[in-house]
């Protein structure tokens, strides 16, 4: 008979059989939150990976497909500077992730934007690019590429470092090498070869063959050359490299043990591809190898700066000079935050925000504060006086641009991106493209949108604005928030999307008090003023509209409410579509054990414990509105829902239904005077 997996087996005897623990829904994260927006630097255009393009090949083949936006994980802000910069572009993607993170969220998905040239050739543009000195490929120079497009590559700098040990061995010839069997060697190691007059050449190790001993026990290890010396070796190292790396701004990299031949498991090509955050090889040399430059491996030091070894010396002459690198931030366009080739069902990489389709079943929540641009991050102001001639008599006339001060041209601006929500035809495209959004959202009805309220607006036009809307998976705030960045690039007051800091509540108040407690009434931490002073007869008109509100208070700014757009009574609260996704999340995620079980009248009894079990801890925790449990939730999963024909065909049928608990939003008073001239003063429901 086969033993229990439980029961942990020594010596004959008798064992005390201890039963698996019972199954149990523990429900789902749902504060983790995903930003599409414009970066300095980042993953973007990344190599695809895939059964067909092997994760073991360099990944820049040049046919292997690239992905244009990729969604990486981060848990800080400080992790998110470090792939993807500071506060130095033009776009609110940082200051969006970085409020995130003040209000309190954990862990959020970044992607990316850059935009779709349709061209293999134009899409590899503004990518840095330096050959690096003291080293060559058999095909040319040994040429390294930033990881990502912007000027931010302008500032790599690379250098290698050649080391070699010795290669003790029993017997040599022009072919090869004999060696102990233990041998430290890989097939393509670099070998630097000695013969007895003090000549040296280099040569790659082409095979390992392992060979039994002819006259005594024991085996050798036979090295094969690629290609034969002219005299027999006397001496021989195996030569390993070290590429030291520096990004200008903070971040290093240190590669070591590199192998200088595609054949080497450490092969220099496919480590900079998989180990790097900061550099690609360039596809001309990914199957060749890579010799040193000097016989002797005179050892180039590292750029000033680089923390490699016990000193860092040298100047930029003796590392790799990057150039090439552009910010391409004003050819971004909406467009490039859709990916019009995707379809619902998708397993493959996908571009702009439909890359979070593969992250359904962690995300939460969705902001995009780059979909469209108002206006520029900072407003330029001109600070030269203008030149004047004016005076009381005639002069010579003269040319004015001759000697005159010229004010610095401003940063690079998201021009593809601007739309003025004053223009009624841009007020039209900017719902149009956050309508993209809740549909995508309403599709994979996995998490919600968080849409921002175009600035601006007077109160007809908010209510406009919000009309075409009627969805549960989507909520609006307004107005727009300043908050104070200091860097070296800016000192001002930056107006940042209110969505961003509804994210970081809603993540804040889940981890405190659980998806059914409402993420509004909280004071937004780090937030200096409203854009819009919203009076309280505004605030009234709004609320019915389901437009969430931030108020400037005596204490802060407060975000007033959480409702989604939803234009069903029963999903006005955004606590009651999320604890809705949570319990379905919670289900497909926890319930898959039951696929592979016998259909039969003892898993139906399985299913409906864990369910019962599951709602019970919810109704608990006050996820639920009734006095009993009865009044707050049921399960079925009974014989009348699960006839004959029904497990015939392999099917399990379970109803659920519940009774979310809203957020109390109103206390309505009621003073009545009684006859006899005294006041009375009751609390209805509100």
């Amino acid at each position: 008979m086969a033993f229990p997996s439980s029961v942990k087996l020594g010596a004959p005897g008798v064992y005390p059989y201890q039963p698996a623990p019972p199954r149990a829904l523990s429900g789902v994260r749902m504060d983790v939150c995903a930003f599409a927006g414009v970066a300095p630097r980042g993953p973007s255009r990344v190599p695809v990976i895939d059964e067909k393009w092997r994760d073991d090949r360099p990944c820049v083949e040049p046919e292997r497909p690239r992905s244009r936006t990729v969604a990486v994980a981060v848990e800080s802000f400080d992790e998110y500077r470090r792939l993807y910069g500071g506060f130095e572009g033009p776009g609110l993607l940082p200051y969006a992730v970085a409020s995130f993170f003040e209000q309190g969220g954990r862990r959020a998905y970044v992607a990316r934007i850059v935009h779709d040239y349709a061209d293999p050739a134009a899409d590899a543009g503004g990518v840095a690019a330096g050959d690096v000195p003291g080293a060559h490929a058999t095909t040319g120079p040994l040429r390294l590429r930033a990881r990502d497009e912007g000027e931010w590559g302008n500032r790599l700098r690379a250098a290698v470092e050649f080391s070699a040990r010795r290669l003790y061995f029993e017997r040599a010839d022009v072919t090869g090498l004999t060696l102990p069997s233990d041998t430290e060697l890989q097939v393509g190691a670099l070998l630097r070869l000695t013969s007895e007059d003090g000549t040296r050449v280099f040569r790659f190790v082409a095979m390992l063959v392992e060979r039994r001993r002819e006259k005594s026990a024991g085996k050798t290890l036979e090295a094969v050359f690629d290609q034969p010396t002219a005299n027999v070796p006397d001496t021989a190292e195996v030569v390993e490299a070290t590429l030291l790396v520096d990004d200008g701004d903070g971040r290093f990299e240190r590669h070591e043990r590199l192998g200088l031949s595609a054949q080497h498991p450490r092969w220099a090509a496919t480590v900079l591809c998989f180990e790097s955050t900061l550099l690609y090889p360039d596809a001309a040399w990914i199957d060749a190898a890579i010799l040193p430059d000097d016989i002797n491996l005179v050892p180039v030091a590292p750029p000033l700066g680089l923390p490699a070894g016990d000193e860092a010396g040298g100047g930029d002459e003796q590392a790799a000079q990057f150039s090439g690198g552009e910010d391409r931030y004003t050819e971004i366009v909406p467009e490039d935050f859709f990916d019009p080739s995707w379809t619902f069902g998708d397993e493959g990489p996908a571009d702009g925000v439909q890359a979070f389709a593969s992250l359904a079943d962690e995300v939460s929540l969705v902001v995009a504060p780059d979909l469209y641009s108002p206006s520029p991050l900072v407003t330029v102001e001109k600070i030269l006086d203008p030149v004047s001639l004016v005076g009381p008599t005639f002069e010579r006339c003269v040319d004015l641009k001759v000697g005159r001060e010229e004010q610095a041209a401003p940063d690079e601006d998201l021009e593809g991106l601007r739309l003025d929500p004053r223009l009624p035809g841009d007020l039209r495209r900017i719902a149009e493209l956050q309508s993209q959004l809740v549909a995508f959202a309403d599709l994979l009805q996995s998490f919600v949108v968080l849409l921002d309220v175009p600035p601006g607006l007077s109160q007809q036009q908010m209510l406009e604005w919000r009309a075409p809307f009627n969805s549960s998976y989507a909520a609006a705030y307004l107005p727009w928030l300043s908050v104070s960045r200091r860097d070296d690039r800016r000192d001002a007051l930056i107006r940042v999307p209110p969505s961003a800091i509804a994210a970081g509540i809603v993540a804040r108040q889940e981890r405190a008090f659980g998806v059914p407690h409402g993420p509004a009434n909280v004071l937004a931490a780090e937030v200096v003023d409203v854009d819009d002073a919203i009076s309280p007869a505004r605030h009234d008109e709004l609320h019915q509209q389901g437009l969430n509100v931030y108020l400037r208070e005596r204490d802060g700014v407060r975000l007033s409410a959480a409702r989604t757009l939803s234009r069903d009574p029963s999903y006005r609260q955004l606590s009651v579509r999320r604890l809705m996704t949570m319990i379905r999340r919670t289900l497909e995620q926890q319930m898959r054990w039951a696929v592979f079980e016998p259909n039969n009248e003892s898993l139906r009894a399985e299913v409906l414990r864990q369910l019962d079990s599951y709602l019970r801890q919810l109704y608990r925790a006050g996820a639920f509105r009734g006095a009993t449990e009865k009044e707050a939730f049921f399960v079925r999963c009974d014989e009348t829902l699960n006839p004959p024909y029904v497990v015939d065909s392999g099917q399990l049928i379970a109803e659920i239904g519940v009774a979310p608990a809203e957020p109390l939003e109103f206390i309505v008073l009621e003073l009545a005077r009684d006859g006899d001239g005294t006041l009375s003063m009751k609390e209805k429901d509100g």
